[in-house]
């Protein structure tokens, strides 16, 4: 069952040119909106366009707090889609340092606080460079990430604590163009599989602090770019 989120973002799409038979389309994924949402939308309009069913997926899933760039596939491209999920992608956003939430973004709210103040411009960017090559990351438990034929995300809605292995990611580039405490700003190249959120838990845990994600966005995945993407119209 798809999960609702309070004041879910509505939203429609614009008339798009697609090949029913062979497309990729880039898509501006609203605030508070699923990936599930747009390819949906895509679906409804595909079956308006040629009168049956044509198959559609998405190149990777974006949380709904998340925006930005979401490709979607459409007939045969949707063989490419694992191609697609293998690329590079590129984030933007802000951590708000000092607090932590149990999603580590604001799906949830704040459980524990800690001190910020001490943090200087030069200590989190030496904790950012720390990042950079091949690192071991945890995924949150609020992830769809599968545990013994769930996933994670029901055993945490539960309150169920269970260990998720960590995985290795590779974080090309992680700068920060803003700092001004508590948020810093920030923009990460990364590999597939890769959770900013999880950075953002391990940003904060670096600089002997806390942190959560306010704000994400996808910017970039391989060649494609959120500036080429078909932005809905919100209702």
């Amino acid at each position: 069952m798809k999960k609702k989120f309070a004041n879910e973002t509505k939203f429609t799409l614009p008339e798009f040119d697609v090949n029913a038979e062979s497309d990729v389309l880039l898509f501006d994924k609203p605030y508070r909106c699923t990936s599930y949402d747009v390819v949906g939308k895509v679906r409804g309009i595909m079956w308006r366009k040629v009168g049956h069913k044509v198959k559609v997926g998405h190149a990777g899933t974006l949380d709904p707090l998340a925006t930005g760039l979401l490709i979607v596939c459409v007939g045969k491209m949707t063989k490419q889609i694992d191609t697609l999920q293998a690329q590079v992608k590129e984030y933007t956003g802000t951590f708000r340092m000092g607090a932590t939430t149990p999603s580590f973004d604001l799906e949830h709210p704040v459980d524990q606080e800690y001190p910020y103040e001490h943090i200087t411009p030069e200590m989190a960017r030496e904790a950012a460079a720390g990042f950079i090559g091949n690192i071991q990351q945890v995924p949150p438990l609020y992830s769809a990430i599968r545990l013994g034929g769930k996933r994670a995300y029901q055993f945490a809605r539960k309150g169920e604590d269970v260990a998720i292995a960590a995985k290795e990611i590779t974080i090309y580039e992680f700068e920060l163009p803003r700092i001004e405490l508590p948020e810093i700003d920030f923009r990460i190249v990364c590999s597939k599989g890769t959770y900013i959120r999880s950075i953002a838990r391990d940003f904060g845990a670096a600089l002997g602090s806390g942190s959560h994600l306010t704000a994400l966005r996808r910017t970039r995945i391989g060649d494609y770019s959120v500036d080429d993407a078909i932005r809905p119209i919100l209702l």
